[in-house]
């Protein structure tokens, strides 16, 4: 069992981000807390959560280091009676609010994983995506957070946008390999509708020449890859528990939850989440939608597929494409090679 909490506050509206985040509504920053917690207790109801089941959390945005500590704290004492053992805890956080104050009150609640949202460390392509922080800053917080005592450091980049050069990826990736962290997520620049950059899709300019080329050198610099996006020499147990298909808990306005064959999706409105926040719509999925995507999942993360999932004439096309050197066999589980053919792969064998 996962569990996954949405700030949607934010400095800044990057011009490439679709997620349900706002910069305008600060003020309800106390309510939107106190009903995370009202429906935490409904969801610790719903999944049928009695004693230490819940394996990992993940903070995410939004911006989660636009909230102090001080009002995450109810939250994680509620929490406290139904986490795991050894649990990962990771917030996401933005090098401009994620002050050396924040990173201690966070770290002090129990989280022991942060990821920054850096994207790049070149000073004109934050400004191109309106990132609200600099090199400098993004520099001082990783420090800053292995200084307060996070052992689990992960940073991400953001690569294929418009004036893009190899040197500039080689040095994004020799600064962020400079500092103290173990993971890192690397995500090509994608145009999303209801964003700024929809009118601009020219800012995309990802390549597969490019994009194989960058996955090369981050794990020339070490790092493993273990999902299309992410690599390291650590792997978020919160990353794999979506990608071995896990259920989970989607809390807070615009978050999404799982639970077998139903999703739910609370209301995407702060202002009507907050008035209440069990107003959450459901979907029933086939068993066919999960097998699809057990499969999509499975090849595109080293999750992999298990031969059981197939029926007679998918296990003959897997096998066909372990032939073709395209999967590998072991374990009874299929796996993918390259992850950039993940698509393709599950388009053949479903």
């Amino acid at each position: 069992m996962l569990l996954y909490i949405h700030i949607p506050f934010c400095d800044s509206k990057c011009y490439y981000c679709a997620f349900n985040s706002y910069v305008d509504k600060f003020h309800l920053k106390e309510h939107y807390m106190e009903a995370l917690c009202t429906q935490l207790q409904f969801e610790l109801k719903r999944f049928n959560i009695t004693s230490k089941e819940i394996e990992s959390i993940f903070i995410g945005g939004g911006t989660p280091s636009t909230v102090a500590p001080a009002l995450y704290k109810k939250i994680f004492d509620a929490l406290k009676p139904y986490l795991k053992d050894n649990i990962e805890i990771t917030s996401e956080a933005n090098p401009n609010s994620a002050t050396a104050e924040w990173l201690e009150g966070m770290f002090k609640l129990g989280v022991n994983r942060i990821s920054f949202g850096v994207q790049s460390f070149d000073k004109d392509k934050l400004k191109l995506l309106n990132r609200s922080h600099g090199a400098v800053q993004a520099v001082e917080a990783v420090l800053n957070a292995k200084k307060i005592g996070f052992k689990n450091i992960s940073i991400d980049l953001i690569y294929a946008t418009l004036n893009d050069t190899k040197k500039l990826l080689e040095n994004d990736l020799s600064t962020a390999f400079s500092l103290p962290i173990n993971h890192l997520s690397a995500y090509a620049l994608t145009i999303e509708e209801g964003t700024l950059f929809e009118s601009k899709p020219y800012m995309s300019k990802e390549k597969l020449g490019l994009t194989s080329w960058f996955f090369k050198k981050i794990t020339d610099f070490g790092f493993n890859q273990y999902e299309i996006s992410n690599f390291g020499s650590y792997q978020s147990t919160h990353n794999l528990g979506y990608w071995e298909y896990k259920d989970y808990i989607g809390l807070g306005s615009g978050a999404v939850g799982k639970l077998g064959l139903k999703r739910y999706y609370p209301t995407t409105c702060i202002e009507d989440y907050i008035k209440n926040p069990l107003d959450i719509r459901s979907e029933l999925l086939t068993l066919e939608d999960k097998k699809i995507e057990q499969i999509f999942l499975g090849l595109r993360s080293c999750v992999g597929v298990c031969k059981d999932l197939l029926n007679k004439e998918e296990l003959k096309k897997a096998k066909l494409l372990v032939d073709e050197k395209k999967l590998l066999f072991k374990n009874d589980t299929f796996y993918n090679i390259d992850y950039l053919l993940a698509d393709e792969i599950t388009l053949f064998i479903s």
